[in-house]
């Protein structure tokens, strides 16, 4: 989380004006907060996306998390490794956002413990720790690990 409004949660690290020079519009972040279920801190706050919090301290860590989600689809990158972004979102969530990310033409490299998350990757990747890995596509003879 950054020091700012709502709309620098979302945008980070641009600023309003790069935003706007983007021709990226208020309108655009808002779908993005709805992707992500979180619309609700728009309408709980007067100053809607000009409100300024302590985020850190406001924010819960599903909804720090979705935050970052916004913000990824915000930015669109094409390639995006997610380090556990999930772990504290429910599993409904989690695979809307994902398929957002498909839809999007974001590929996505995913670092999880969540089996809930392989319907949404093509192949996983498992190292050991001393050096040795697998690579294979996933299927329905994969076996299974993580949670």
């Amino acid at each position: 989380m950054t020091l700012g409004t709502l709309r620098d949660q979302v945008i980070y690290p641009h600023t309003r004006e790069e935003m706007m020079r983007r021709g990226r519009t208020d309108a655009e972040l808002t779908q993005h907060l709805d992707r992500v279920k979180l619309s609700y801190l728009l309408s709980a706050r007067e100053s809607g996306w000009d409100a300024i919090e302590d985020w850190i301290d406001v924010l819960s860590g599903g909804e720090k998390q979705r935050i970052a989600m916004a913000r990824l689809f915000y930015h669109k990158p094409q390639f995006a490794i997610l380090d556990e972004c999930t772990s504290a979102v429910s599993v409904d969530v989690e695979g809307s956002m994902y398929q957002y990310c498909r839809e999007s033409g974001i590929t996505l490299f995913t670092v999880s413990h969540r089996r809930s998350l392989w319907k949404h990757h093509e192949y996983y990747l498992r190292m050991d720790g001393r050096g040795t890995f697998e690579f294979k596509p996933i299927d329905t003879d994969t076996e299974e690990f993580g949670s």
